[in-house]
């Protein structure tokens, strides 16, 4: 991975992991120190998340320090506490009288299913994940929120492969649009090229089981989350209708995509003045999404029983 090819090709971002690789879990924090016009798209029907609302445009504030994306589950959100204490810490955040105030929204994703439920992300993981970002291209696979991500899972885990955590980026004319992405959907992987699985059912694809059975065992434990980082100039409206089109980028590589059993959740980072037309910055979004999602898959290697496809 080069930075070229990383969501920190996008100035002013800087990315941090932190796991626990015997617990099967992790956190993954997107800094932007100087503050982001955010927006956030929430399409699957089990989401897990915090300080989203105040994202809707209607809302005050405009700008965000960082996004937390956290295994764990519900727990997992504890973690942005770690990172609001880091960037306090470092006088990063809205000024209120003698205090710094940073705003870190999250969102998880359920992995308490592969390693062990009883350890999952915290403050102490989440100031960890802060105080590691780096400008530098991120580790991909099996690192922060990816650590416990795993695809295919209708028929349960037995049946189930590893993914990851992946990212990509794009630059068109000085336009720059880089994706994260945590991927730990209840379906398949597949290539936008040509709609080839990639990872997930072991046993045919996840479609061809639901046409032929009416239920599935696995269908409690996923969620596919990620964020968008742009040097474009957007508004927070704007910024909200990118991250509703970088959706696009999961419905083209996850099959099915935004389930009732997916909290899928993806959030814009504005931080440039690059002026751009929102339906070219949401169009590739979409695209650099995809690509983010199946790099999540082939950087996944074996864990907690699940097959991965790298294996070195």
């Amino acid at each position: 991975m080069n930075l070229k090819s990383a969501i920190t090709y996008v100035g002013g971002i800087a990315v941090g992991h932190a796991q626990d690789e015997d617990a099967l879990t992790g956190c993954t924090v997107i800094l932007c120190r100087t503050g982001a016009m955010a927006g956030v798209d929430i399409r699957g029907g089990a989401p897990g998340t915090r300080e989203t609302d105040l994202l809707d445009p209607v809302n005050l504030v405009e700008k965000v320090h960082a996004v937390l994306l956290a295994g764990g589950s519900a727990y997992g959100l504890d973690a942005a506490s770690g990172v609001m204490r880091y960037l306090e810490e470092n006088n990063v955040g809205y000024s209120m009288g003698s205090v710094k105030v940073p705003i870190v929204p999250a969102a998880i994703l359920y992995d308490l299913g592969l390693g062990r439920a009883d350890i999952r992300p915290d403050a102490a993981m989440g100031y960890r994940a802060a105080a590691s970002a780096s400008s530098a291209a991120p580790a991909e696979g099996n690192v922060g929120a990816g650590t416990g991500a795993s695809v295919g899972k209708i028929r349960g885990m037995e049946y189930a492969m590893k993914a990851g955590i992946g990212t990509a980026s794009m630059d068109i004319h000085g336009l720059t649009i880089g994706a994260i992405v945590a991927v730990n959907a209840m379906g398949d992987v597949v290539d936008p090229s040509n709609g080839v699985k990639i990872a997930g059912l072991r046993s045919g694809t996840t479609l061809e089981w639901m046409k032929n059975n009416r239920t599935g065992s696995g269908l409690r434990s996923n969620t596919t989350i990620g964020v968008i980082a742009t040097n474009a100039k957007l508004t927070k409206a704007q910024a909200t209708k990118v991250a509703q089109m970088a959706q696009d980028g999961l419905a083209q590589s996850i099959r099915p995509a935004h389930t009732l059993f997916d909290g899928d959740t993806v959030f814009t980072l504005a931080i440039g003045d690059v002026e751009a037309d929102v339906t070219t910055v949401g169009a590739f979004a979409a695209e650099v999404m995809a690509q983010a999602i199946v790099r999540a898959a082939r950087m996944a290697g074996p864990a907690g029983g699940l097959p991965g496809l790298k294996n070195d």
